[in-house]
């Protein structure tokens, strides 16, 4: 499900997540979006699965779901989502993700994980 373009997230998402090594099928994204709900406290928006690229000394290939969470769930979801593995895109991006992913997806971030003050 790899599109030419970031998909536009609805009002109220803009936290983008990733969720590596999890494959969602385009059949599997309302019962993936149930489980982000009940099982991690927040209503999700599904906006992509990638296959990653080369980087970071491994040769590639894995597949990542991307999806956003609601902003007024975050404060929930913020610590459920460590159990699960499932990482802020920038963080990913802050630890040498961005070599993963086609260049577009860098737009999905809405902060800077590597600068201090958080702006």
């Amino acid at each position: 499900m790899t599109g030419a373009a970031n998909v536009e997230r609805r009002e109220g998402f803009s936290q983008v997540c990733v969720w590596e090594g999890v494959v969602v099928a385009e059949s599997e994204v309302e019962d993936f979006l149930a489980f982000i709900r009940d099982e991690l406290g927040a209503r999700a928006q599904y906006l992509e699965s990638l296959t990653t690229g080369p980087g970071k000394g491994g040769p590639g290939g894995r597949t990542d779901v991307l999806f956003s969470v609601h902003e007024d769930d975050i404060g929930t979801f913020a610590i459920r989502r460590l159990r699960a593995g499932v990482r802020w895109i920038e963080d990913v991006f802050a630890n040498g993700g961005d070599v993963l992913y086609p260049p577009r997806v860098l737009e999905y971030a809405t902060w800077n994980a590597t600068d201090e003050t958080g702006e």
